[in-house]
């Protein structure tokens, strides 16, 4: 997968493997029995999490989420799903959402100047700021993204290795 031509944050796959979901969470599992230090699979029901653990670990490491579907008796539809880490994902998810707050109350408060003949050059002064602030967020994550980019192929090249066992 080329994650760098993506313009989503969060980066999706779809795979069709001629196994049924059993037989993958199967292999899943018997992985886990094998100890390794860089990755750390948890495994429930038809969802299947790989991580990396240990001193690879990074602030801006990935984790892979994989849902099996049942297509057939013979073949499952696998959706994978990379994601930051999920504290980091909670962390920008408030930020986004007091940036918006900010903007809808500077929005009400502008259009109540507005209404009453006051200025309201400093409340789109801090709405462009709020937009501002989101293009920065964006760009942080985008970043972010990037510097995981490596550790996403190992995850995927994990993934694939364990199909194929």
């Amino acid at each position: 997968m080329d994650s760098n031509n993506e313009l989503r944050l969060r980066l999706r796959f779809y795979k069709d493997v001629p196994e049924n979901v059993d037989n993958l969470c199967l292999k899943f599992k018997n992985h886990t029995q094998k100890i390794s230090e860089d990755y750390a699979i948890k495994i429930e029901r038809s969802h299947i999490w790989l991580d990396i653990k240990g001193p690879k670990k990074a602030y801006y490491s990935p984790h892979l989420h994989l849902e099996l579907e049942p297509k057939s008796d013979t073949e499952t539809h696998i959706r994978g799903l990379f994601g930051p880490d999920p504290t980091l994902w909670t962390l920008f998810m408030f930020l986004h959402f007091i940036i918006a707050g900010v903007f809808i109350i500077f929005a009400g408060i502008a259009y109540s100047d507005y209404i009453l003949k006051n200025s309201i050059t400093f409340d789109l002064t801090v709405m462009a700021l709020m937009v501002f602030l989101w293009f920065l967020l964006y760009l942080v994550a985008k970043q972010i993204r990037q510097n995981g980019n490596n550790q996403m192929d190992e995850l995927e090249t994990l993934f694939l290795k364990i199909i194929k066992s």
